[in-house]
């Protein structure tokens, strides 16, 4: 018998055609994706794997950055030996850059070797997926700074773009360690973050996804925050929000690549089986977001919005909540719309009609998306159209409504009758519908 939480087939289909435009959006992009040595330490790497497998299939074109703090922290033990930090920069001598390398390769191979899986009934199955690795980073040594010499550590110089994008093109994975190398022959020791950042904003990637413990970038109250601007992030930094090393780090690196022709950062939880796919083909994702662009915007309509718009009100009007709208009406009523649009998808919407000389305006088709009701876009929206009826020197709003008037009232808007409306609202009262007026005075 069938779990009552178990997905559906109606589901699935719902999933894989709501996926669908990131499909069609992902195809021939290029992402970055960085994530700690702890993943194959942990053995988490082997389920990302077939997620990479998936993106690759779709036509997404990866470059993955890979860390060794285990791996490294484990070659030291061995040879009874540490890797010093001093105001948060690793000190790199000689014993600890040949566990750099020895970890490097070791870390390298065994992606190699799960990249390379084929076993019937996988989900590896058949994917041929050809990883390739080199010399692609150019570094240069930190130096000498406050005294302290850092040794073979060092920073990224130049990141090998259009070695990595003839790659790419060839339908490669392209592979970076936190290694580089100086036209003298020099070996650094890097970090992955600073690797993966300068990789994404070199190559003007479409996304930088970093994978870290926990999930994703949050407030003191551990709450996720969802979505953040640039310019958010670094208050974020720079105020007194508990972040912890990791999160810092990964939130510097985020705020750098879209501040540097990166369209969009993801921090997200490593732990989460499938965080991958869900942060990428689901709207809301399921880590952090930066980007300079909102992800959610309310704005006025444009005659491009008018599919969108009768998607999101055709189930309210079969069930009569709304009254029908032609596609022909909304084409010719559209600048009076506003809509929410959230990456793409319109999922609220609300139109405006004001009467001037009567100082009124009409409150009319206001809809939210169902997956987005009871976070607050309704009101946003009536707020925006009260803001908007106050500079056009209107004074007062009403709204006709058969189902919602326990929503308005609870928003100042009280009984009206049909004789409060405009004279020309009075003729085109549907008395079928025999709609409830309410209307709210506007300070």
């Amino acid at each position: 018998m069938t779990s009552k939480t178990a997905p559906t087939d109606t589901d699935f289909v719902r999933w894989f055609r709501d996926s669908s435009p990131y499909i069609n959006a992902f195809r021939g992009k290029v992402f970055v994706i960085a994530f700690g040595g702890e993943m194959l330490a942990d053995e988490q790497f082997a389920p990302l794997v077939h997620d990479l497998a998936l993106l690759n299939s779709l036509g997404v074109k990866l470059v993955l950055v890979h860390g060794t703090r285990p791996q490294i922290e484990t070659c030291l033990k061995a040879r009874d030996a540490e890797l010093v930090y001093v105001n948060g920069l690793r000190i790199t001598d000689t014993t600890a850059l040949n566990c750099v390398k020895q970890a490097a390769g070791s870390v390298r191979v065994d992606i190699e070797a799960l990249l390379s899986m084929g076993v019937a009934n996988s989900p590896m199955a058949g994917a041929r997926i050809r990883l390739v690795s080199g010399n692609f980073v150019t570094a240069q040594p930190l130096g000498v700074r406050d005294g302290v010499d850092y040794g073979h550590t060092g920073e990224v110089r130049r990141v090998d773009r259009d070695a990595i994008r003839q790659h790419l093109d060839n339908n490669d994975l392209v592979l970076l360690s936190p290694i580089g190398y100086s036209p003298t022959g020099e070996v650094f020791n890097l970090s992955a973050e600073d690797v993966a950042t300068a990789a994404a904003s070199q190559l003007q990637a479409d996304k930088l996804i970093l994978l870290i413990d926990g999930k994703g970038i949050t407030d003191n109250r551990k709450r996720l925050l969802r979505e953040l601007t640039p310019d958010k992030a670094e208050t974020l930094l720079a105020g007194s929000n508990k972040l912890n090393s990791e999160q810092q780090q990964a939130l510097r690196s985020a705020t750098h690549a879209c501040r540097h022709d990166v369209k969009r950062a993801h921090i997200i939880n490593r732990h989460t089986d499938g965080a991958l796919l869900l942060e990428l083909f689901t709207r809301d994702g399921c880590g952090t977001l930066l980007s300079n662009d909102p992800y959610e915007d309310l704005r006025r309509a444009t005659i491009d919005d008018i599919g969108g718009i009768l998607e999101l009100i055709k189930p309210l009007e079969t069930d009569d909540i709304l009254v029908r709208r032609s596609r022909e009406r909304l084409e010719t009523e559209v600048d009076h719309f506003t809509v929410v649009e959230r990456d793409g998808m319109i999922i609220g919407c609300a139109a405006l009609y004001p009467f001037i000389d009567e100082q009124v305006g009409e409150l009319a088709c206001l809809a939210v998306h169902p997956d987005y009701r009871n976070q607050g876009r309704g009101d946003a929206l009536l707020q925006y159209l009260e803001k908007t009826c106050r500079q056009l020197g209107v004074r007062q709003l009403f709204v006709l409504t058969t189902r919602t008037a326990h929503w308005f009232r609870e928003r100042g808007f009280k009984s009206g009758d049909i004789k409060n409306l405009p004279v020309k609202r009075q003729q085109l009262y549907n008395y079928q519908r025999q709609s409830k007026v309410f209307i709210k005075e506007l300070d």
